[in-house]
């Protein structure tokens, strides 16, 4: 009779196992109960332990992290006390949940979801390559009766930059003389993590560590939110012209475009130029006929 209980627990193993693995991007508000619930052998406990319910490290029950978009994250759960009871990590949206981790066993698809555990107690999940679809609710669930939960909350912070020209002026298209030095700063906010991985680049080659053009310097500060990143290239040749970028690793970038001219006047100020000229026209040949009709009247 003593093999009852025991059997009871690996079928219920077996079928939480099994339904997982087949539906573990559903909704599995369902298998989370049968996770949740398990049968004791008696309605007693048999040690002093026993009588002592699982409870979380953290003075809160709830937490919030910021991190990067592209970084790893470790969300950490530390329970005390765990005795037979199991930690499973799952992703709550709204009144669905998806199950992540059971035990020390991973059941998500997505591969960048990892359970570590460290001694003596931290069941942590493990989130890498973290894209802005990551953000949201993350619960650790112990199962005891009723299941308690640890909240993790976590957001992604996406990189914001700017390129401007050497008078602090945000630009898009940006025109140079032939000769003159080209002036470009990068400013990058929203970084709680400030890198030194900034990278400037003309068309598709790298001007960090480019020696073969020779006039070209990067200077790059890091900020408490951010950095700034100055590009320098004296002496401007035609063949400077094209896009420049300016790129947080592979995580975020902005560009401009550098137009390098040889003593020629600007198609754009051309541009503008001429429709100044043809509305002054217009508004002399306005003026004229009405001082014709003026005279005829």
């Amino acid at each position: 009779m003593e093999l009852v209980p025991v059997i009871s627990v690996i079928l219920l193993y077996v079928i939480v196992v099994a339904e997982a693995t087949f539906e573990n991007d559903g909704n599995l508000e369902a298998l989370l109960n049968h996770v949740l619930w398990e049968p004791t052998t008696s309605n007693s406990p048999t040690t002093e332990e026993d009588k002592v319910a699982p409870y979380f490290d953290e003075a809160s029950t709830h937490n919030n992290v910021t991190v990067q978009i592209g970084a790893n994250v470790d969300l950490h759960c530390k329970v005390n006390r765990l005795n037979d009871k199991t930690v499973s990590w799952v992703r709550r949206a709204g009144d669905k949940m998806q199950l992540l981790s059971f035990g020390h066993h991973v059941y998500s698809i997505d591969q960048r979801y990892e359970l570590l555990f460290k001694d003596p107690n931290d069941w942590q999940l493990r989130i890498s390559y973290l894209n802005e679809r990551d953000e949201g609710h993350y619960e650790c669930q112990v199962s005891t009766h009723p299941p308690i939960a640890f909240t993790v909350y976590l957001s992604i912070i996406v990189p914001q930059l700017e390129i401007t020209d050497e008078r602090g002026v945000q630009v898009k298209d940006k025109f140079y003389y032939v000769g003159s030095t080209i002036e470009l700063k990068c400013y990058i906010t929203k970084v709680p993590q400030p890198s030194q991985f900034i990278v400037w680049r003309h068309e598709t080659t790298s001007l960090n560590y480019d020696t073969s053009r020779g006039g070209i310097s990067v200077k790059t500060d890091i900020l408490t939110n951010g950095a700034k990143s100055r590009l320098f290239i004296a002496n401007a040749q035609t063949s400077d012209s094209g896009k420049y970028t300016c790129s947080l690793t592979d995580i975020a970038s902005t560009s401009v475009t550098v137009h390098v001219l040889n003593g020629e006047t600007p198609a754009a100020m051309q541009h503008g130029g001429s429709n100044r000229c043809g509305r002054l026209h217009s508004l002399w040949v306005i003026i004229t006929f009405a001082w014709i009709l003026f005279r005829l009247s």
